[in-house]
């Protein structure tokens, strides 16, 4: 496996939580208002330049979360037209 394909290291668990979920409600998921909140707060911090060490793992942590977010989305979609 290439370094430009990360993405296949989550096709199992993907494939696995695309045929089991409920994809109308997986498609609309989003973050909760409390952990937007605090997301949108770590990105403006991240803009001024002001996070801390602990901040930036934790901004961190939630860009991996989105990416796999992203990818199951893609896969549903996928699963949906075939």
């Amino acid at each position: 496996m290439s370094i430009l394909n990360q993405p296949a290291i989550y096709d199992d668990l993907l494939d696995v939580l695309a045929e089991g979920a409920n994809a109308e409600r997986l498609l609309v998921f989003r973050l909760s208002e409390p952990l937007q909140a605090r997301l949108d707060t770590l990105l403006d911090k991240n803009c001024e330049g002001t996070l801390t060490d602990e901040e930036v793992a934790e901004l961190d942590a939630y860009e991996r979360f989105e990416h796999l977010v992203r990818l199951l989305k893609s896969r549903v979609l996928q699963k949906q037209e075939s």
